[in-house]
């Protein structure tokens, strides 16, 4: 169970730093790109909690922007570091991916 957790906040939080980023909500980065965004966001914002920070104040101000950003955000975040050797991983991308269209 605490790996479902951990693994369900690491997702979080990476989501929470692209939300951050400077990166359009309709781009489609690659793995590298993604990881190299979510440090910057780290870095700039003080840590994951500054980025949480960040992403609070945007719902708070802007809630009609935030959510299709952070659905974006999450979903990116489970493309760029999706297990793809499990068949519950590849329903859930195929799930996404039908979701975001």
């Amino acid at each position: 169970m605490s790996v479902i957790t951990s693994t369900g906040l690491l997702t979080a939080a990476r989501a929470e730093a692209l939300f951050t980023s400077a990166l359009p909500t309709a781009s489609h980065p690659t793995r590298a790109q993604v990881t190299a965004t979510i440090r910057r966001a780290i870095r700039v914002h003080g840590g994951s909690r500054g980025c949480a920070t960040v992403l609070a104040g945007e719902y708070g101000d802007h809630p009609e922007i935030a959510v299709p950003r952070m659905r974006w955000a999450l979903g990116v975040v489970h493309l760029a570091y999706a297990k793809h050797t499990t068949i519950g991983t590849a329903q859930n991308e195929s799930a996404l991916v039908a979701a975001s269209t």
